[in-house]
């Protein structure tokens, strides 16, 4: 039966704030999501995620508003490792099967799902569709996720490093240095469970 949840996030990083709608069902995420920020400039950004079977990224549209005016991406992962951007293709990540919106703790879900490593041991290495904000460009970016224990991963790109905390359903709860959950204490799950 699928779960949803609402999750509002302060993103230190950009000195903001990111608000998302969440749909989880079985292996499969959707997700609409609206942010703003400050850094590297004040921008808004709003973005519609849908996956696949196995939380495989099959589309994500993002409106991005700046000083440089509005732009729009519709990314797209064909389920066989191929990739478009706004029809283009994109060689460079062929073989991801996540896209990596930037400074969006929502993105971290998939690959954290798709190997339970929000619950279980484990440690892998990951090509990611990386969307640059607020410009959205799309880069292909190496990632590795290492459990550390339960709700706890070691996320690992170039000379960054971030132990992040996840809850049971493999949504961001804390990220140093990037975001963290607001009202977290009054979030309640199945049951009147707190997440």
């Amino acid at each position: 039966m699928p779960r949803s949840r609402v999750i509002t996030w302060e993103v230190s990083e950009s000195r903001g704030i990111e608000t998302a709608w969440i749909q989880l069902g079985g292996d499969a995420l959707r997700a609409r999501g609206r942010a703003v920020g400050t850094v590297p400039q004040p921008y808004w950004i709003s973005y519609e995620l849908d996956t696949a079977d196995a939380f495989v990224t099959r589309r994500l549209y993002v409106t991005a508003e700046s000083a440089q005016g509005v732009r729009t991406l519709d990314l797209r992962h064909d389920g066989a490792g191929r990739w478009t951007a706004n029809g283009a293709r994109l060689p460079e990540v062929d073989g991801a099967l996540d896209c990596d919106l930037g400074l969006c703790p929502l993105t971290n879900t998939m690959p954290v799902l798709r190997h339970g490593l929000h619950l279980a041991s484990g440690k892998r290495e990951f090509l990611m569709a990386w969307v640059s904000v607020p410009d959205l460009a799309v880069l292909p970016s190496r990632q590795t996720y290492l459990h550390l224990g339960h709700g706890r991963i070691r996320f690992v790109s170039g000379d960054f490093r971030s132990d992040i905390e996840f809850d049971d359903d493999g949504l961001v709860v804390d990220y140093p240095a990037l975001a963290a959950r607001l009202g977290r204490s009054a979030e309640r799950g199945p049951l009147g469970r707190v997440q």
